[in-house]
Order: structure tokens, then C-alpha cells, then sequence
């Protein structure tokens, strides 16, 4: 099946936009974006990395996100160890310590590479907690987001051939039955 790019494009657009009114996010937050450019064109995640579609998603995502004040946080696939991509300055802000990788298409992922590629001052990291995140193709951004994550269901559900799954992160809940929340 034959995927048409700006649709991807349009989709990821759409998505990047609703999540982050969803969750709220204010400028210094971070937003997490697991993708996976194989399930994106309808393949099998890691068997069929794709450059072109990497960079339909990420010119979808990035200018909403950039321009909302938000950091992107590209999360690299397994061979990295799901490291994730970000800007130096946050990386600072964040007090995050960078790992010494560039990720590659084969070796960190197609999205990550561009993220890498877009980035004023890319660097790596293995950890960081999110306050919301989209996870395109089952690239398990979980483990990168803050202790309770909230399911966020947008009018969108898919980007390309790829399942879209989207969280934003709330604070717990604590005290008991005599605790008040907003």
C-alpha cells in the first residue's frame, strides 16, 4: 500500500497539536515522540527504516512543539536503548547527563536521526520524565514519561499505517479521604 507522506505529515501535525492543548503544557516542558518509520509506511517495526517518512512525521511535529516553547525529546530505538534526542539547553535545564551516541537510521532510528540532524545542539541522554508523548508505531515511550501518565485520545489515531498513542502526565494523588485537590 502505497503511503501518501503529507498526509503522514498532516496527521502527526494534528496530533503534536491536540496533545499538547490536552496536556497543557507550558514553554520548558517536555514532550516525548517514540516513532517508528517502518510502521509509519505500513511495515514491521525496525525492518524498514525510512528517511522520508522520519522527516513527513518529524516536519509534522516539531514547528507545533518549537513554537509552543516545548522541548522535543526523539526517543531512539532499541538499539540505543531507547535514548532519547534532545536539545542541549534542555539536556542543561533538566540537569540530564549526556551519553556519547549519533544515532543512524539502522542504529537509533530514522526519526531520532532527523531529530539529531534538526537540532541546534543535539545530545544524547538515556532517561528523562516527560510530561507528555506521542507513541507512533508501538515504540514504547512509557519508560520516558513522569510516574502517572494519563491516556489522551485525539481525534486522530493513526499516523500513516502506524497505531498513534498519545499520554500527557499529571502529579499524584496524595493524602486520603481529608485531601483536597483542584
Amino acid at each position: 500500500m502505497e503511503i501518501n507522506l503529507e498526509q503522514a505529515a498532516a496527521q502527526a501535525r494534528t496530533a503534536a497539536v491536540e496533545l499538547l492543548d490536552a496536556a497543557g503544557l507550558r514553554p520548558g516542558d517536555i514532550f516525548v515522540v517514540g516513532c517508528s518509520s517502518s510502521e509509519v509506511l505500513g511495515g514491521r517495526i525496525g525492518k524498514a527504516s525510512s528517511r522520508e517518512a522520519a522527516e513527513a512525521v518529524f516536519s509534522g511535529i516539531y514547528p507545533a512543539v518549537r513554537d509552543r516553547g516545548v522541548w522535543l525529546a526523539a526517543q531512539c530505538c532499541e538499539h540505543l536503548n531507547r535514548a532519547l534526542i534532545v536539545e542541549g539547553a534542555c539536556a542543561e535545564q533538566y540537569g540530564l547527563d549526556p551519553v556519547w551516541v549519533v544515532p543512524q537510521p539502522k542504529a537509533g532510528g530514522s526519526f531520532a536521526t532527523r531529530a539529531w540532524q534538526a537540532f541546534d545542539r543535539p545530545t544524547a541522554v538515556e532517561r528523562i520524565r516527560a510530561h507528555a508523548g506521542m507513541d507512533i508505531g508501538g515504540t514504547l515511550i512509557g519508560m520516558h514519561l513522569r510516574e502517572v501518565a494519563v491516556p489522551v485520545r485525539l481525534s486522530v489515531d493513526h499516523v500513516g499505517q502506524a497505531v498513534l498513542l498519545c499520554a500527557r502526565t499529571r502529579p499524584k494523588y496524595i493524602g486520603g479521604v481529608r485531601a483536597v485537590y483542584e
